[in-house]
Parts: C-alpha cells; sequence; structure tokens
C-alpha cells in the first residue's frame, strides 16, 4: 500500500527540475529550458565526435603522429558522453519511470565522471608524449613503441574506472552530472574526504604534468629559433635567415600549439566545475543551479575538443575537406583549380577513397 501510494504521489508530482528545486519556477518550463539544453549540447557531441573519428580514419597523415592515438581515445570518450546525455534528457521527457532512480543516477555519474576522466588523462599522456619527443628526438621512436602506447591507453581507461570505483560503496560523490535525477540531487552528498582524493589522484597530477610538459616544451622551442636566427644572421642574407626559421625552427611547436589549446579550453571549462565541487565539498557553497551549469559547462567540452583541432590543424582542415566532398564537390572543384596540382601518393589509402 505505501508503495502504491508513493508512485501515485511522485506520478502526481510537478517533474523534477534543477531550476526548479532551486525556486526559480515551478513550472515545465524549466524542464523545457534544460531538455533544450541537454539535447542541444548532446546532438553537438555526437555530430563533432564522429566527424573527428571519420577524419581520422580517412587522413593517413594525422597517423603520423603518435598523438593521434590519444586524440582518438579522447574522441571516442567523447562520443560515449554525447551517448550518454541522452540518459538525462529520456529522464526529464519521462521516459524513464520504471527505472530505479538511485542505481541510474550513480550509474550515469559514474560513467561520465569515468569519460572525462579518460579525457583528462588522455590531455597529460599528449602532453608527455610531445615532451619526450622534442627532448629525446633520437630515442623517441625506441620509447613510444606501438606496445607502449597501446599498453598506455589501457592503463588510462582502468585507472579511471577504478579512481571514481569507490563512490559505489558510499564514500562519496564523484560529481553532479546525475543531478538531474532528485535522488543524486538531494540524497547523494559529496564529502571532503572523496573529493580530496579525487583532485589528488586526478585532477592535480594532470594539470602540474600539463604544465611542466607544455611550458618546456615552448622554453626549448624558444632557445631552438633564437639559435637558428642568430645562425643565420651571421652566415646569409636576412631574407634566407627568415625563411631557414620557419623552416628548420622546432617542428613541433605548431602542432605542440594546437594541443595546447585543446588543453588549455579543456581546464577553463572544467575549473567552475572543480571550483564548485570543492566548495560544495568543504560546506562552503550548494546551489543546484550552480551545479548545473558548471557541470554542463564542463561537458560541454567534449564538443570543443573537435572544434579547436578541426580549426587548428592544417593536415585535419585537408581530411575534413575530403570527407565532405561528395556534398561540395563544385567548391573543392574550384578551390583545387587555384592551388597547384599535387601529385598522388601511391600509398593512399583505398578504404577512405570518396
Amino acid at each position: 500500500m505505501n508503495s502504491s501510494s508513493d508512485v501515485n504521489q511522485s506520478s502526481s508530482s510537478p517533474p523534477f527540475c534543477l531550476l526548479g528545486a532551486a525556486g526559480y519556477s515551478h513550472r515545465l518550463d524549466t524542464c523545457v529550458v534544460e531538455v533544450v539544453v541537454i539535447l542541444f549540447l548532446t546532438v553537438l557531441i555526437i555530430a563533432g565526435n564522429l566527424v573527428v573519428i571519420f577524419v581520422f580514419h580517412c587522413a593517413p597523415l594525422l597517423h603520423h603522429h603518435t598523438t593521434s592515438h590519444f586524440i582518438q581515445t579522447m574522441a571516442y570518450a567523447d562520443l560515449l558522453v554525447g551517448v550518454s546525455c541522452l540518459v538525462p534528457s529520456l529522464s526529464l521527457l519521462h521516459y524513464l519511470r520504471g527505472l530505479n532512480e538511485e542505481f541510474t543516477c550513480k550509474a550515469f555519474g559514474y560513467m561520465v565522471s569515468v569519460l572525462k576522466s579518460v579525457s583528462m588523462a588522455s590531455l597529460a599522456c599528449i602532453s608527455v608524449d610531445r615532451y619526450i619527443a622534442i627532448t629525446r628526438p633520437l630515442s623517441y621512436a625506441t620509447l613510444v613503441t606501438p606496445c607502449r602506447l597501446r599498453a598506455c591507453i589501457v592503463l588510462v581507461w582502468v585507472y579511471s574506472a577504478l579512481i571514481f570505483l569507490p563512490s559505489f560503496f558510499g564514500w562519496g560523490k564523484p560529481g553532479y552530472h546525475g543531478d538531474i535525477f532528485r535522488w543524486c540531487a538531494d540524497s547523494w552528498k559529496t564529502r571532503p574526504a572523496f573529493s580530496s582524493f579525487i583532485v589528488a589522484l586526478l585532477y592535480a597530477p594532470a594539470a602540474l604534468i600539463v604544465c611542466f610538459t607544455y611550458g618546456s616544451i615552448f622554453r626549448i622551442c624558444r632557445q631552438h629559433t633564437k639559435e637558428i636566427t642568430q645562425r643565420h644572421a651571421r652566415f646569409s642574407s636576412p631574407t634566407e635567415g627568415e625563411r631557414g626559421e620557419r623552416a628548420e625552427g622546432c617542428p613541433d611547436k605548431r602542432y605542440a600549439m594546437v594541443l595546447f589549446r585543446i588543453t588549455s579550453v579543456f581546464y577553463v571549462l572544467w575549473m567552475p566545475y572543480i571550483l564548485y565541487f570543492l566548495l560544495e565539498s568543504a560546506g562552503l557553497y550548494q546551489h543546484k543551479v550552480a551545479s548545473f551549469l558548471t557541470t554542463w559547462l564542463a561537458i560541454s567540452n567534449s564538443f570543443c575538443n573537435c572544434l579547436i583541432y578541426s580549426l587548428s590543424n592544417s593536415v585535419f582542415r585537408k581530411g575534413l575537406g575530403r570527407l565532405f566532398s561528395p556534398l561540395f564537390p563544385s567548391c573543392l572543384g574550384c578551390t583545387d583549380a587555384k592551388k597547384a596540382p599535387v601529385p598522388v601518393s601511391p600509398r593512399s589509402d583505398a578504404r577512405c577513397q570518396v
């Protein structure tokens, strides 16, 4: 009798929305706003990362960098984030009423936390890979082997899955991704010990590794460029010196800049989420709207990664144009007419001919 009355009460109660629960409105309008925001990000994340995966598959030049494997790992993780974002959308649209709310929100929060941890750890691995490539170029091929690369990717996934596992045993709350469910927002509380554990073993090490490696990379590239400029100023004309600087400077600097932009945007979008996570865990500040905004701002990074990479990397842009060439043949024909003909490589991948 009690369970049936609870079901009737829950079916007659107004739908749970974070904006409505915060007191802004008790009408369905707040749920509509949340559904629109979540569905909009879901479509962008899924579409953007599918494009990244297809471009990497059809652009063999992108595979010359070992970092491409980590970027593809990020793309797959971000794609799964987009797919998992359908869960809160279906919940707000009342398609998940029959499921256990506690288990559903716990599983969803754990899944998104693991996937975003994979992205964060992959960014740290990318920075280490570029650091090794620039500081030890002669021994890079022996240090970074395909076997070690695959083992590192597997380790990233296993580590990410294990670090958030204690949240299922009641130690704490991994994040606010499941707060779209009433149980997660009201009954699942953050704990200072678990939040400190996540920061100490994930957020802080990843940030420190990225800052150290990219700082070292840009310092080395600046030093190389300065030495080359001085050498050309002694033994050649200024014009030849400028050409030599462009051609012989630090070859990985431009690629490192692309990855640095991706990393910078990642931490800019995630910093409000991390700060709110720490403040609520310490009992200093708590607001449901703030948790909603910071959470979905952080999740939007899953789309920003592919956007930044497509706009910054010339090889990626060429692969993107090749992928969409059947849709815009006339525009690409005009573009190709303005450029000098390029000989076709005999090693082109026949699977990706479009």
